[in-house]
């Protein structure tokens, strides 16, 4: 259906382009992980937009399909930590769901679905810790 490239020069102190140009930006180490800090992205800022985006598409997606118009507010939080008891690094991924205007259980039911849906989510299952909280305007 679509493949998307971006090429990394100098890994994370480098720069990263897309090949249409659209995402041309400087990467740098955060400042927790001894990186300058300032006006720089970093890869787990990049995969936290693309899944929370993917995930939000998704969601709509699934709620079309029971005739359901939502406007989800999607945030993914991703963290970077050594593996235990092994050489390298993991992430994991802390996804909070905000669904307004439905109750709370059709909330939970729409995300469920949203997960078996979503790519990222498909990639990451059984490799990574997601977690999901859903709220509602009911809460």
């Amino acid at each position: 259906m679509y493949t998307a490239s971006a090429t990394n020069t100098g890994g994370r102190s480098g720069h990263v382009r897309s090949s249409d140009g659209v995402l041309d930006l400087d990467i740098r180490p955060p400042k927790e992980m001894g990186g300058p800090g300032g006006n720089y992205t970093n890869p787990e800022q990049l995969f936290a937009a693309g899944y929370a985006s993917c995930f939000g598409s998704a969601l709509q997606a699934v709620a079309l399909q029971k005739q359901k118009r939502i406007r989800p507010t999607t945030t993914a939080r991703v963290s970077i930590s050594k593996l235990a008891n092994q050489p390298g690094f993991g992430l994991s991924v802390e996804m909070d769901i905000h669904i307004p205007g439905i109750e709370q259980a059709e909330a939970e039911e729409l995300v469920k679905e949203a997960h078996q849906l979503c790519p990222y989510s498909n990639a990451t299952r059984n490799n990574i810790e997601v977690q999901l909280k859903v709220t509602t305007n009911d809460q």
